[in-house]
């Protein structure tokens, strides 16, 4: 990232601070310590910037206000953009430059902008001070205070015209929750904004950007460079619309993902009782307690009477030092959160201190009630927690041989249900068919697949659009950059791996051999450079390649003949009668298109004879392309009856075809280079949204399926592994049961989300049909609570929360912010995580 002073052939690009123009500023500007010498100022001027609230640095100041230079700046703020940019338009104030008078008010709108020595030092400050002052809502707790820190990405530059500094703040540059957090601190709508500058940089900016003026066009802004700003000490606040609700709520955004089980009413309870007697310090599988009390303090804070927000920085360090993927401000999966949190408070709160070994015992016919009981009261004599008593569940798990039909039941616990989610629409997808038979030209074909489907179900789509005969069979290619890029010959490949920018063709093969070579024909122009200074021609690329198989292949005229062949389509019209005929029909077939009144083209008599007619010498004159082997060490033209280097094991062989200038004129070459696109959305009209039921899901889920290739179940009869038919079924339900739909799915090459809305219950969850143990003494019917949504993408996008607050009072919660939501506002296509509590039958 550019520094603000570095020019671009510094080695100093991407430090911030480093200053080649640096000047020494006066004594009053250094900081006021006594080891402080002229050495010192160097290291000075290469420290962070931070951005703090004026009031809180002012506080420690006192002291030395007489020593304490800065430079005023009134913002204007631009939020005509402010979904993805803002802008600050920062002008110095007319009396500027004097020094602070610490006795003057101070707007709560007036922030400072100070190097890392200085904050350090204002920070110590505020941590050595016993004092509290109530009414500052910008004042800072002592422990850990650094953890509020915040990076802000900024691009800074200078506008002549307006003598101001112009500083942009971008969405693309930024985490979502940092950009939003800057919305709320720079939005200076209703009250005045300013900074003052304490650290020197702004004024030294300015003036370097002045003696480069001459560089600038008259009437535009200086360079743009972007740099990092340390932000700290702020808390955002809303419209006290709940002020009570909003305390449980407001959190480091970071781990605000932890919302929704500070809602959870028997882990609320539990954890403001005395818990601290459940936990088990000799755990080898827990966290010695750490994380039990950092969350249990974290839930108290959360819930005491006229609580003031709190940043759960001892909560996010006890958790990032045991997992340290969740370190950090880059955002993470709530379910992976939520997955790690709930497993880890149990294994800490988990009563049994030494775990019984206990040998699984097969089923061997008894009934299954039986067994299901002995594998839960096994599961409970190694784990007992308040975890296990609200959010276990458990499952029956049935295995079945497809060869020896051995069945093998298993009955395991679950924490949550993750259900996939089945895809109800098809995808639109186009290829363009290139036909083999030399009569009919390439044709694009729109054809549906489901979005979840195999290369398998789009060739049998396209087969079916494209009547392709029962001797023939399709080979779908991926073209870029007019050659073959891959081949799709998996059938079980996903459709997922192709993406909408893909350019696809499917070539109309005969039912050979497979010992019959496949021949790969690439076209290449000469392409002639113009201007002063060019360079020498060279062969280009152009225009989609064309595939043939060849049986008994053995000399070049074989190349040859076939590739005419293949070129028959692409003719173009006799001159003299073109007038003669309609345009599309020509472009049909072969008669129509070079069979005018008698008049016959050499080159469709020499492909309708074969190689081996008379008419071979006559073609070859009219036919003016070379023929080369590629990736053949001395490989040299192919000639009409030259032998070709091929064997027996020869599977492909690739042909790079020299057109001639008159051979371009002669054929259509722009019907060989025209390929669509996959899918274009512009072309298409838009789509209502697809909507599923959370029952439909939950059938996905249980329904029987085989287990995949790289997971297979090893038979005890057959003594071997086995892709077994595997069936799940709900048998014991929790008190708490979390949903998480699996939106985000990964393969090798790609990740993706799915957009799917999701109907499910608010109000009358009711799993009655899909338990297989039916217990008349615990409900089976469940209502929502909370909701944890995802927007946006993967790798990055934003979290909120909707939390019911009892008689269908819902709230949500978006980082720093509270407000009412009306219940039919709780659905839509970013609820990730569902929360159920069970209640009595309907």
């Amino acid at each position: 990232m550019d520094d603000l002073f570095s020019s671009e052939d510094d080695d100093h690009l991407f430090d911030l601070d480093y200053n080649p123009y640096a000047r020494k500023r006066p004594l009053s500007s250094r900081l006021d310590r006594d080891d402080y010498d002229e050495t010192d100022e160097e290291e000075a001027n290469r420290q962070k910037l931070y951005l703090v609230p004026y009031r809180w640095w002012k506080e420690a100041q006192r002291s030395v206000a007489d020593e304490i230079v800065g430079i005023l700046y009134n913002v204007l703020s631009n939020y005509d953009n402010a979904d993805s940019e803002i802008v600050l338009d920062l002008r110095k104030e007319e009396s500027s430059g004097t020094r602070v008078k610490m006795d003057e008010g101070v707007s709560s709108r007036e922030y400072a902008l100070v190097k890392e020595a200085l904050w350090l030092r204002t920070l110590k400050w505020h941590n050595d001070s016993k004092t509290s002052e109530e009414d500052d809502r910008y004042h800072c707790v002592a422990e850990g205070q650094s953890q509020e820190v915040f990076p802000l990405q900024i691009r800074l530059s200078f506008s002549p015209g307006t003598n101001s500094l112009l500083v942009k703040i971008s969405l693309k540059d930024n985490e979502v929750d940092f950009y939003r957090r800057a919305c709320s601190i720079f939005n200076s709508q209703s009250e005045l904004l300013q900074i003052w500058d304490f650290s020197g940089q702004t004024s030294q900016f300015v003036m370097n950007e002045i003696i480069n003026l001459p560089k600038f066009s008259p009437g535009k802004q200086g360079k743009e460079v972007l740099l990092e700003l340390h932000v700290h000490g702020f808390f955002v606040f809303t419209n006290k619309t709940d002020e009570r609700l909003a305390e449980p709520m407001k959190t480091e955004n970071s781990f605000g993902k932890s919302r929704c089980l500070v809602h959870t009413t028997q882990l609320v309870d539990y954890c403001l009782g005395d818990y601290e007697k459940d936990i088990n310090h000799e755990n080898s599988l827990g966290m010695n307690g750490e994380l039990s009390l950092a969350f249990g303090e974290l839930l108290r804070k959360l819930w005491a009477p006229g609580a003031m927000p709190v940043a759960p920085r001892m909560f996010k360090f006890k958790l990032a030092k045991f997992a340290p993927q969740f370190d950090g401000y880059k955002q993470h999966d709530s379910q992976e959160f939520l997955a790690f949190l709930l497993d880890g408070l149990h294994e800490d709160l988990n009563c049994v201190k030494c775990k019984p070994y206990i040998e699984a015992k097969d089923a061997e016919g008894r009934p299954d009630e039986e067994v299901a009981d002995e594998h839960w009261l096994n599961h409970l004599a190694r784990n007992a927690s308040i975890i296990v008593d609200i959010f276990q569940g458990q499952y029956r798990s049935t295995l079945v041989c497809p060869v020896c039909k051995k069945v093998s039941v298993t009955f395991d616990p679950f924490m949550y249900l993750t259900l996939p989610l089945p895809s109800t629409t098809m995808r639109t997808m186009t290829l363009t068919v290139f036909s083999t038979d030399g009569i009919m030209l390439p044709m694009p074909f729109t054809i549906t697949v489901p979005k979840g489907g195999r290369l398998k179900d789009l060739i049998d789509s396209l087969s079916l659009a494209c009547s392709l005969k029962d001797d023939e069979t399709l080979l779908v290619a991926e073209i870029y950059k007019n050659q073959i890029f891959r081949l799709l010959d998996g059938p079980s490949d996903s459709v997922a791996l192709i993406r909408d920018d893909d350019k696809l063709v499917a070539y109309r093969l005969p039912k050979v051999s497979e010992t019959c070579p496949l021949v790969v024909f690439s076209h290449q122009q000469l392409e002639r450079p113009y201007g002063f200074g060019a360079m020498a021609p060279n062969w280009k690329l152009f225009g989609v390649p064309l595939i043939a198989r060849i049986e008994n292949l053995s000399s070049g005229s074989e190349i040859h003949y076939q590739f005419l062949k293949l070129l028959r389509p692409f003719l173009m019209p006799v001159e003299d009668v073109v007038n003669d005929y309609d345009g599309d029909e020509t472009r049909n077939t072969v008669n129509e298109n070079s069979k005018v009144e008698g008049i016959v083209s050499p080159l469709v008599s020499y492909c309708d004879a074969g190689p081996d007619s008379g008419e071979e010498n006559d073609v070859h004159l009219n036919a003016d392309f070379k023929f080369y082997l590629v990736d053949k060490p001395g490989s040299s033209e192919i000639k009409m009856n030259d032998p070709v280097p091929i064997s027996s094991l020869t599977k492909n062989l690739d042909v790079t075809v020299h057109w001639s200038d008159k051979m371009i004129e002669k054929y259509d070459t722009c019907l060989l280079s025209s390929l669509p696109e996959v899918f274009k959305p512009l072309l298409f009209a838009k789509r209502h949204e697809e909507s599923i039921s959370l029952y439909k899901c939950l059938e996905g889920f249980l329904q029987e399926e085989p287990l995949g290739p790289d997971d297979m179940w090893y038979c005890p009869r057959c003594k071997k592994h086995q892709q077994a038919i595997k069936k799940l079924d709900l048998w014991r339900l929790p008190e708490i049961l979390v949903i998480h739909l699996k939106r985000f799915s990964y393969s090798r090459f790609f990740k993706n989300k799915l957009e799917t809305y999701v109907d499910f219950p608010i109000h009358d969850l009711n799993l009655s049909n899909y338990i297989s143990h039916i217990d008349n003494q615990l409900s089976n019917c469940y209502q929502l609570y909370a909701v944890t949504n995802h927007y946006g993408r993967m790798g990055g996008g934003h979290y909120t929360a909707f939390i019911d607050h009892g008689h269908g009072r819902w709230y949500e919660f978006d980082d720093d912010r509270v407000f009412p939501i009306s219940e039919d506002k709780i659905k839509s296509s970013a609820a990730y995580v569902l929360f159920y509590r069970r209640v009595r039958e309907m």
